[in-house]
């Protein structure tokens, strides 16, 4: 059995000395040694990871936590939801195509790995980094997509796309059947509710050794009820799409991810298997468009250029509307900000990804990220984690973002296990 990993602190957070407090008469043993267990319990399950996990040190009863159905079940109606950042620091989508596809070996003639070993979790709520082992993941996947504490991890070898989807903070390793259809770097929709999974991978077929297209769809479902369908669901993207290659964004029932040529946002009714595409606001002075979830809204983050007229260059946030066609801006990045922002950014244009009320802006080619607050308004940039300026000293190394809420539990993935059943497997054949 893997055990859970060990936090490993950056410089720079904050710790009291409570040793005073510790001592005082209201820590009396004689009073707190007589809790009920159901109420520690409750407390547990309230820890945030890194709290909950030093805890489990303290005797065998609470180490043995993390393997009980009791508290599990407790974990998972009242531990609060935590709007965390997942940040991988790997090569750029141009780099790793480039090495994939003409070379496995460096000039010492040893092979090389895309592996990617760790992760780096951001809480935005203390400004507090974490770093996380990945070494149970097989080489030859990257991370792709996550939803409902886990990462879905796609293979990196063009053809028939094979899934796995993991809980970075147990170790644990679900694989779902391979795709149908050959693909080289498709979009990856992740959609983990309590009870059901719900996978689609879009665009970049291969339609010869050398070529991709955007053609279709494939979608993988599996639910509590005994409803399941393995990537036996195909549609048809829209004509003449230029779909994004990477992570599409979910919000409620649908997918989206962004188009180009010209700029526009297309969605995918999960349920009805069909594609739509939604005008994008001032389509033609955007520059590097990227699609977030906020608080269960879709909204657009995109720097605005208009060289024609006496408006100043900006980054923009654009809400979509109830009703779905239509968009309302909603923020502009203070002038000044965005004036060193430019600087920074060198033209290289930048990625987001959004979670809660927070939406983290990566500078592409860079490890410098630019938070967001919605609620308060407020912008700020982010010291990096002191790990991730030790990997590599790499042109091309770049960090990619996901939306991550930290579980110790992830019941749903039970569900997968009944792939091995023979049914399912000549269904898939």
């Amino acid at each position: 059995m893997l055990l859970p990993f060990s936090y490993t602190f950056t410089p720079g957070t904050s710790s009291t000395n409570v040793t005073d407090s510790v001592t005082g008469p209201w820590m009396d043993t004689r009073i707190w040694s007589k809790l009920p267990q159901t109420l520690i319990d409750r407390v547990l399950a309230f820890l945030p990871p890194p709290a909950f996990f030093r805890a489990r040190c303290v005797c065998k009863r609470w180490y043995g936590l993390l393997f009980s159905n009791n508290f599990l079940e407790l974990y998972i109606q009242i531990s609060p939801r935590r709007h965390w950042f997942l940040f991988f620091k790997h090569k750029s989508l141009k780099s790793y195509i480039y090495r994939n596809n003409n070379s496995t070996n460096d000039s010492g003639g040893k092979t090389m790995t895309a592996n990617i070993c760790e992760g780096y979790i951001f809480d935005p709520y203390d400004i507090a980094w974490y770093r996380i082992p990945f070494s149970f993941v097989p080489s030859g996947f990257s991370p792709a997509a996550a939803s409902g504490g886990l990462i879905c991890w796609v293979s990196d070898e063009a053809g028939a796309k094979s899934i796995i989807l993991c809980n970075p903070l147990i170790g644990s390793l679900s694989q779902l059947p391979p795709t149908l259809r050959p693909r080289l770097f498709p979009s990856i929709g992740l959609k983990v509710g309590p009870s059901s999974i719900d996978v689609a991978v879009a665009g970049d077929d291969l339609i010869s050794p050398y070529a991709v297209k955007n053609l279709s769809t494939e979608s993988f479902h599996i639910d509590a009820g005994g409803f399941y369908s393995l990537w036996g669901t195909t549609s048809c993207l829209p004509r003449l799409c230029s779909l994004e290659s990477g992570q599409m964004v979910c919000v409620d029932d649908r997918f989206y991810s962004m188009n180009y040529n010209p700029f526009s946002v297309l969605a995918y009714e999960i349920a009805a298997n069909s594609w739509c595409k939604i005008q994008a606001p001032m389509r033609r002075f955007l520059r590097s468009p990227r699609l977030v979830e906020s608080m269960g809204k879709l909204i657009l983050v995109a720097a605005v250029e208009k060289s024609k007229l006496n408006v100043p260059k900006s980054l923009r946030l654009w809400r979509l509307q109830p009703c779905g066609t239509t968009w309302i801006e909603i923020e502009r990045m203070p002038q000044q900000l965005y004036l060193q922002f430019a600087e920074l950014g060198g033209g290289h244009g930048f990625d987001c990804v959004g979670h809660g009320e927070f939406i983290a802006i990566i500078i592409r080619g860079s490890i410098k990220v630019l938070l967001f607050d919605i609620l308060r308004k407020m912008w700020q940039w982010i010291h990096p984690c002191s790990c991730i300026n030790g990997v590599g000293d790499d042109d091309d190394d770049e960090l990619h973002g996901f939306a991550y809420e930290p579980t110790v539990t992830t019941p749903v993935t039970g569900l997968l296990d009944q792939i091995t059943i023979p049914i399912f497997q000549s269904f898939s054949d």
